[in-house]
């Protein structure tokens, strides 16, 4: 896999020429920005820019004014290579807050496909394709990640019924007996090549046993019957070193600067 193609392919594909997430959502290039639009319970925010000093600050105050007329918090996902390079120290400026730095990692889903075919001894993995799979996956989360408060759990259920009920959502249990002990998604980018993996959350005294491991491969699995070569993942500090010990490859980083 080639670095710089990749990423080429990446900067393209997820967010240059972003689709909608999903229904109600709208991408729209407004000068040298592409964000998307949608309902509260969705994403909202800049996926691309290509600014330079003179128009950097225009450009931000007016993605604020956007926003703030619909009444939506939205997120402006900024990457190492974004210019210009003090594009955060702007955002700061602006009343943005920045988030924690994840590495943006890549990986051939077919490589990744070989892992284990199930999970550990006593645990079963199960698809996810209604609401009550939903209302589980939910609740796995919570116990896993503390999703705070009752309207982020809501936001979370709904954005996995659009996924659903659009086919661009692969969600997965694995099932120690009737408990969940852990869940994740993988989110189809028709189009770009590339599917997305997310979540992964695993609840204390399940860790450590290779649940995550298996879940990653199990949406490998899903992502190349899809027809998409490439894995994709935000990786926090605490994920990274599992997903390089899987074949995963740094891209770049990114770090989330959030506007209320």
């Amino acid at each position: 896999m080639n670095h710089d193609e990749v990423l080429a392919l990446f900067d393209r594909r997820l967010r240059r020429e972003a689709r909608p997430e999903g229904p109600g959502q709208r991408v729209e290039r407004a000068g040298d920005v592409v964000r998307q639009t949608g309902p509260a319970h969705g994403w909202n925010g800049v996926l691309w820019s290509g600014l330079d000093e003179e128009g950097a600050d225009a450009a931000i105050a007016e993605q604020v004014r956007h926003f703030g007329s619909l009444g939506l918090p939205f997120e402006w996902k900024l990457y190492a290579h974004d210019r210009p390079a003090d594009l955060g120290d702007r955002l700061l400026a602006a009343g943005f807050t920045a988030e924690a730095e994840e590495t943006v990692m890549v990986a051939e889903s077919a490589a990744i496909a070989a892992g284990p075919a199930a999970g550990p001894e006593g645990v079963r993995l199960v698809p996810v394709t209604g609401a009550d799979g939903v209302e589980l996956m939910a609740g796995v989360h919570e116990r896993a990640f503390g999703l705070a408060g009752e309207r982020n759990g809501d936001h979370f259920r709904q954005q996995l019924l659009d996924g659903l009920a659009a086919g661009t959502l692969n969600a997965v249990l694995a099932m120690a007996g009737d408990v969940p002990v852990s869940a994740a998604r993988l989110d189809l980018y028709p189009g770009t090549g590339f599917a997305g993996l997310w979540g992964g959350g695993t609840v204390p005294g399940w860790r450590g046993r290779g649940v995550y491991r298996a879940l990653v491969a199990w949406r490998a699995r899903q992502a190349v019957a899809c027809g998409h070569p490439y894995l994709q993942v935000d990786a926090s500090s605490q994920s990274r070193p599992i997903l390089e010990r899987l074949g995963f490859a740094p891209l770049t980083t990114t770090t989330p600067y959030t506007h209320p």
